[in-house]
């Protein structure tokens, strides 16, 4: 059996459409010592793929971190075969908020170097010296006292859509720049209580860890994050202190924990929270659009890339062929910088060309 994907994504993304069963959207992570990563990986391919799994995981030495997508039919021979493994016996799942089954459409796993890209060396952090873990109901208290600082340890594109009352929000597109980013705003405040939270926790297990290591003493994190604290509210009846949309790296983009809308279109201003990817396969930005919006640019960032997406698929060929051999860059990995800009790329009322584009050319 292969060990990777060959199928087209439209192929596949049809298969999911077609599913009659449900699934189970889910993440978890550990850092643990895992001797061979490329060893397990291969095994874990072809046990999840046998049990009709899709996500994408990444493997390190220093552990895993995993999203994933599990048929609910497989769903407790899943956890039986995960947890009989030793690195990952009883590891904690995060479970989805909101979850249409269609998180994820093929099985994706890969070994990395970091199970999340730090940029940290190994002297800079013992991530066997983290901070203190709080319940949603300890997180709530705690974010009560007026003596502590709460720092969102996601990047600018998820804080837009949602985030903690209150929180520092770094305006960072990784995690990486980040870092140091919290050390400057931290640099005066070594005698508050330091609050972390991010979507699943992972995170802030590294950032803790950095925190301790540069003299900070009352660092705390929130159990299982974002995804966990929604469904501890819920199931204990605590206020919610957390507004808007948390963001998910999945095919959903997001899942709602409160009623609030807090962002806007990046096109027309319009209040909205709702994430997607330029439709035109040589762009991807990531950006947030309103309904109005996606019928007029046909889920495109610029009037350019709903024209380029009108064109022969084999013209589009083309033009991404020649912008290969003239060096220009993509926008896949630039998340959500159209709105700071956009004033100065419209052209009787339209975005002619993404703002990100022109800034970068």
């Amino acid at each position: 059996m292969q060990l990777y994907n060959k199928v087209d994504k439209k192929v596949l993304k049809e298969r999911l459409m077609q599913e009659d069963f449900k699934r189970v959207t889910l993440s978890f992570y550990r850092y643990i010592i895992i001797d061979n990563p490329e060893e397990l990986r291969d095994e874990l391919f072809l046990e999840w793929s046998d049990l009709n799994c899709f996500g994408r995981i990444y493997l390190a030495k220093e552990g895993i971190n995993a999203q994933m997508s599990v048929p609910e039919h497989n769903w407790e021979e899943f956890k039986e075969k995960l947890y009989a493994r030793r690195e990952f016996k009883d590891i904690p799942f995060k479970v989805a908020v909101e979850d249409d089954g269609k998180s994820f459409y093929k099985l994706i796993i890969k070994v990395r170097k970091n199970i999340v890209a730090d940029g940290l060396k190994p002297e800079d952090y013992d991530v066997t010296n983290i901070g203190k873990h709080l319940s949603a109901k300890e997180w709530n208290e705690a974010m009560d006292n007026e003596d502590t600082v709460v720092i969102d340890m996601r990047n600018h594109y998820e804080s837009e859509v949602g985030h903690f009352e209150g929180a520092v929000t770094p305006d960072c597109d990784t995690f990486r720049e980040e870092l140091p980013m919290v050390l400057k705003e931290l640099e005066d405040k070594k005698d508050k209580k330091v609050l972390l939270y991010c979507t699943g926790g992972i995170r802030c297990e590294k950032a803790s860890a950095y925190l301790k290591h540069h003299g900070y003493n009352d660092v705390n994190q929130l159990l299982g994050g974002i995804i966990d604290y929604k469904r501890q509210i819920d199931a204990e009846g605590l206020d919610n202190k957390f507004i808007g949309k948390n963001f998910v790296f999945d095919e959903r983009l997001g899942e709602r924990i409160s009623n609030e809308v807090i962002a806007h279109c990046h096109q027309c201003g319009k209040p909205c929270d709702t994430h997607t990817n330029c439709n035109n396969d040589d762009c991807h930005l990531l950006f947030i659009q309103c309904e109005e919006c996606a019928e007029k640019y046909d889920g495109c960032c610029s009037k350019t890339c709903s024209d380029i997406i009108k064109l022969p698929v084999e013209e589009q060929r083309k033009l991404r062929k020649n912008q290969n051999k003239t060096g220009e860059q993509r926008n896949v990995y630039k998340k959500g910088r159209l709105r700071p800009h956009l004033d100065e790329f419209v052209q009787n009322g339209e975005i002619i060309e993404s703002p990100l584009k022109q800034k970068e050319s």
